[in-house]
């Protein structure tokens, strides 16, 4: 076969998006954005653990965690806050192009959470604030366990271009 370097005029790398970009303005107060489940296991939060370098025995010692009070080890509290990583859901691939910046976040971690646990999160759009030539979308966060336990909230906020 030979070695061409030709251009393909059919071929468009935007036509591999996700789905299709939308701009500031298209986008809706009261879209969810949902991220598959994910059971976590003792070896998410062993490597979390290594990542974070957070070696309290709270996270990775069950005598300990039971001496304190708590059924089994508890998984990191910002190990809980990545699942509402925005990538794991489909909203910037919303954003396409128009992405500035993740300008903020915040949480309350409202329940314990285990190996074992498995977790769906999910982000809505609660605002949308023009300025300009740009705007700030604010989501909330939320994350619950297989209990329907609602065990993280809070809520992100990202700068566009309009």
């Amino acid at each position: 076969m030979e070695n061409s370097k030709a251009h393909d005029p059919e071929f468009n790398p935007e036509d591999f998006a996700i789905v299709p970009a939308r701009t500031f303005d298209e986008l809706k107060v009261g879209e969810v954005f949902r991220a598959p489940s994910r059971t976590l296991t003792d070896a998410h939060a062993s490597a979390f653990q290594t990542v974070s370098c957070d070696n309290h025995p709270i996270h990775y010692d069950a005598e300990y965690a039971k001496r304190y009070g708590h059924e089994a080890p508890v998984v990191h509290g910002l190990q809980v806050l990545a699942f509402t990583a925005p990538g794991a859901t489909l909203l910037p691939h919303y954003f396409g192009s128009v992405f500035i910046a993740f300008l903020e976040l915040s949480c309350h971690f409202l329940k314990e959470v285990h190996a074992g646990d498995t977790l769906y999160s999910s982000l809505e759009i609660t605002d949308l604030t023009p300025q300009e030539d740009k705007g700030v979308v604010t989501t909330r966060v939320r994350v619950y366990n297989q209990r329907s336990e609602l065990v993280l909230e809070g809520q992100h906020k990202y700068l566009l271009k309009r």
